[in-house]
């Protein structure tokens, strides 16, 4: 059963806390760029963790922030970031707080980094809410199609790419130029008032529109066995 925007019904007005934290509390640098993604660290395969560190490596005094969650993979995700020639200390582990903090503390990332295999399901809706673009690449198995589907639902398709060097073209192109980063986090914002992955009304009668007529597809007739 399909259905017309996304599976993902959204809530479309989360709580957000009123008082955003300084940079400095959320242990980023005052004037660095900086990518997130907070998926979870079994999402994030070898080849598109070293994709993250090339484009660190590309934009002088960015960081990477990321979920602060079990410590052994924390140690181990700074290890190969310093295999890749990343200090460790450009990964910014951000402590679990509760949703409307997350929510307001992400006025300070810049660009959301998408997993492949298992994309960022409600970590992306998170994002867009709060107008941060999610680059993402789609994979063929359901998981792997999910942020694509969402940035669509939001009305920026040209978020979602096709190869992995297409994605890493279009996440360095956007944190290079500040000016076009700024244009479409406004766009984002703009939109989130009209998107169908906001609506969550609009969302629930496609839901139910699909199940009635699933119900309602004749059935074929009875054999006469009993």
């Amino acid at each position: 059963m399909r259905l017309p925007h996304s599976f993902q019904i959204t809530d479309g007005e989360p709580p957000v806390a009123a008082r955003v934290p300084s940079r400095a509390e959320c242990g980023l640098p005052e004037d660095g760029f900086v990518f997130c993604a907070f998926n979870q660290y079994a999402k994030i395969e070898p080849e598109i963790f070293a994709l993250w560190m090339r484009l660190l490596a590309h934009v002088p005094r960015s960081v990477l922030w990321l979920q602060a969650l079990i410590p052994a993979g924390r140690e181990a995700l700074k290890r190969h970031a310093r295999a890749a020639g990343v200090e460790p200390e450009r990964l910014v582990f951000a402590p679990l707080v509760k949703k409307p903090e997350h929510l307001a503390r992400q006025d300070h990332a810049e660009l959301f980094l998408d997993t492949r295999y298992c994309n960022a399901h409600t970590t992306a809706s998170d994002a867009l809410y709060v107008g941060v673009p999610v680059v993402t690449c789609p994979w063929p198995t359901y998981a792997g199609r999910v942020a694509s589907s969402l940035v669509r639902a939001m009305g920026f398709p040209e978020l979602s790419v096709g190869t992995l060097e297409e994605y890493e073209e279009l996440a360095l192109g956007l944190a290079r130029d500040r000016e076009r980063l700024a244009e479409l986090r406004c766009w984002l914002g703009a939109a989130r008032a009209r998107a169908p992955l906001f609506d969550t009304r609009r969302a629930v009668r496609s839901w139910q529109d699909a199940v009635e007529a699933l119900v309602a597809e004749p059935q074929p007739e009875a054999s006469g066995r009993t």
